[in-house]
């Protein structure tokens, strides 16, 4: 059956690449979304989209009648599920086939086979791929599974059987918080993926994980377009990806290969679909299927030349694959890093706001569900774009990839970008001496921000396109504001400093400094005074429209610069730097007693209320739980004292800085 419209039952990035690939196959795509996505990129960019519900995504994207309700609408032929959502859902899957409809996945029997992982586990069991040891079947009973860990023996993997894309995972340590982690897994289980169940694993300390990539025809042919390299992880969330596994003997990656290939047979698997391994020494063991398109996927297009979605078309209009194993081959290196907003200041909770500036890099693949001036809502997994680098060799792509990384830049929400840049320049991880818990372990060192070669360059390059560029609020500008000039004059050479502009910059690791920035003549020159350094003298040179070019010495340097929402902007030779300026004036002092207010860290739900009225606390106690994005995450004290004013209850939706109680001080 050839199809003509193609419902996307998605969001974000996942849903304009399934469109962009439809549209090129001759395929009417079509968009769905909520109030809260209702001017979202994806829909924007599909051109056509159909309202589901409400913000949350229990309220629309999951709700399977108004997803087939609004396919049924336009007439679609089938359903892309995309990744995430309703793509592993077998009921979602009969609903779409008992509407006449093509389900773009696996069958819904073998969704349910693979949607739990005990079941799943059993089929690799059977098909005899290694399994990871650890107990067989579903446990529910806390005590039971405290008895198990214990037979075990620490460290112990607890694993919601619902869980998947590295969520639903808890390592077990100790002993003393055994009862804790059981309740947390089990709740989390049942809160995030509908179900209780636990399967408990022997915890590999220094794994690498590697999946492959199958694609089946549903008839009982499969292969596999090799394997994808997921190591790099933090909490079981994947972070960089790249194919093919380096540093692994290509006969061990066969192997790993044709298991893969083999589980897939054993079900007559159809469509898209990833097996996942973990590989310690020489041996490795099965973790789960993901039967749907993976968010890494574009790296194993990348290595292989295939259009993935294309493919998958093919095979739901029962086209088949139309290669063979034979036919496929490795080209080069592919390097993948995802960009998400989050704060890892904050333990990389996630980050919501309006995306103010927001500069991706050219010369590489990138696909983003979003634009400037877009929200990163709380209702959502919050990637901002993936960043995807194929070179001839790793060296190169990681480099690549490294450098890209420096001229991104984001405002708006905090992001992982310079996280991910300083684990593109790793040594250990250049030589892949890595492991799933290794950034776990360096977490500190590789969220340092990167020091600049020369930041008081660049600094006064900031402040100099401060007080040059033209602003719409003309009453700010300290060319025409009179009142802002400091009014000294000070010697310099044969030159004479006519005016000097006292200018505040903070840059992005929130460090603030104070300039004083003065014309020069004749010429467009300008001297940059600071506390922290000596006198600079640059030229700056509008070529075009936010081209400049400046001169320091015998050096020039071009840089690409604009002035927007509040901030300089510049993509320098060392990457893309973002300074907020202001007239010293602007800033103000801060409230001493803020920390004595409990405020929420972003918008969430709250779980769980810990204190009560008149409650003694100690700094640092934990005050509620809240849940944002699929996580749990627990607000804090700042101080002792006793609380106060607790203004939520469990169950209320919070916004970010939402202050939800407050710690009076010990009376003397």
């Amino acid at each position: 059956m050839k199809i003509k419209t193609l419902l996307i039952a998605n969001r974000g990035e996942i849903a304009c690449r399934i469109a962009r690939t439809a549209r090129a196959c001759g395929i009417t795509p079509i968009g769905v979304h909520s109030d809260a996505d209702s001017n979202a990129f994806h829909v924007r960019e599909i051109g056509q989209s159909i309202r589901l519900g409400a913000g949350p995504a229990s309220e629309s994207y999951l709700k399977v009648d108004a997803v087939i309700a609004a396919a049924r609408s336009v007439g679609a032929d089938a359903i892309h599920p995309g990744y995430g959502f309703l793509a592993e859902n077998p009921n979602f899957a009969r609903a779409v086939e008992a509407s006449g409809m093509i389900f773009m996945g696996p069958t819904p029997e073998t969704l349910e086979r693979f949607g739990d992982k005990a079941s799943a586990k059993a089929a690799a069991v059977t098909a005899s791929v290694p399994v990871i040891p650890g107990t067989e079947g579903a446990q529910t009973d806390p005590q039971k599974i405290a008895a198990a860990v214990r037979e075990m023996g620490l460290p112990v993997l607890l694993k919601a059987v619902g869980g998947g894309g590295g969520r639903g995972q808890r390592l077990v340590t100790e002993a003393a918080t055994l009862e804790e982690d059981i309740e947390g897994a089990l709740r989390e289980a049942k809160s995030t993926f509908g179900s209780e169940g636990l399967l408990l694993e022997r915890f590999l300390p220094e794994a690498r994980h590697v999946e492959v990539q199958i694609a089946g025809d549903g008839k009982g042919h499969v292969v596999h377009l090799f394997e994808r390299d997921c190591t790099l992880q933090r909490r079981h969330q994947k972070v960089i990806e790249e194919a093919p596994a380096w540093g692994l003997p290509r006969a061990l990656l066969d192997k790993i290969g044709q298991d893969a290939v083999r589980l897939g047979e054993t079900l007559d698997y159809r469509g898209l679909g990833t097996v996942e391994f973990l590989v310690a020494g020489d041996e490795y063991y099965f973790l789960e299927v993901n039967p749907r398109i993976q968010v890494e996927h574009p790296v194993t297009e990348a290595i292989t030349g295939l259009d993935l979605v294309s493919l998958h078309l093919r095979i739901a209009e029962g086209a088949g694959l139309g290669f063979t194993q034979g036919n496929l081959k490795i080209t080069g290196h592919a390097v993948e890093a995802r960009l998400y907003a989050e704060d890892p200041a904050m333990q990389f909770a996630p980050s919501t706001g309006t995306l103010t500036t927001l500069s991706l890099p050219d010369g590489l693949r990138i696909d983003s569900g979003v634009k400037e001036g877009d929200t990163v809502t709380p209702y959502y997994d919050p990637m901002i774009a993936k960043l995807v680098v194929h070179a001839p060799d790793r060296e190169t792509a990681l480099a690549r990839l490294a450098t890209a990384l420096d001229h991104v830049a984001v405002e708006g929400v905090q992001t992982n970008r310079a996280f991910l840049s300083a684990l593109a320049r790793n040594p250990e991880f250049a030589q892949m001496q890595v492991h799933t818990r290794w950034i776990d372990g360096r977490i500190d060192v590789l969220t340092q921000p990167r020091t600049l070669s020369r930041p008081e360059l660049w600094k006064a390059a900031a402040a100099i396109l401060f007080v040059a560029t033209p602003r719409r609020d003309t009453d700010a500008d300290p060319w025409t504001n009179r009142n802002t000039f400091t009014g000294w004059r000070l010697g310099l050479g044969d030159d004479v400093l006519e005016a000097g502009q006292r200018v505040s910059l903070t840059d992005s690791a929130g460090i603030s400094e104070e300039l004083c920035v003065g014309p020069v003549k004749p010429g467009d020159r300008y001297t940059v005074l600071s506390e922290n350094y000596d006198a600079m003298t640059l030229a700056a040179r509008e070529i075009t429209a936010g081209r400049w070019c400046l001169s320091e010495g015998d050096t020039v340097l071009l840089i690409d610069a604009r002035r927007h929402a509040g901030v300089i902007e510049m993509d320098t030779p060392e990457g893309r730097l973002i300074f907020h300026p202001a007239a010293p004036l602007d800033f103000v002092g801060g409230d001493a007693a803020a920390d004595r207010a409990v405020a929420s860290p972003l918008t969430g739900v709250i779980v769980e209320i810990n204190v009560t009225e008149g409650q003694s606390v100690a700094e640092g106690d934990v005050v509620a739980v809240m849940e944002s994005m699929k996580l749990e995450i627990s607000i804090r004290t700042a101080a002792a004292g006793i609380a106060s004013n607790i203004s939520v209850s469990k169950g209320d939706m919070v916004d970010r800085g939402q202050v939800i109680a407050e710690i009076l001080q010990y009376e003397e």
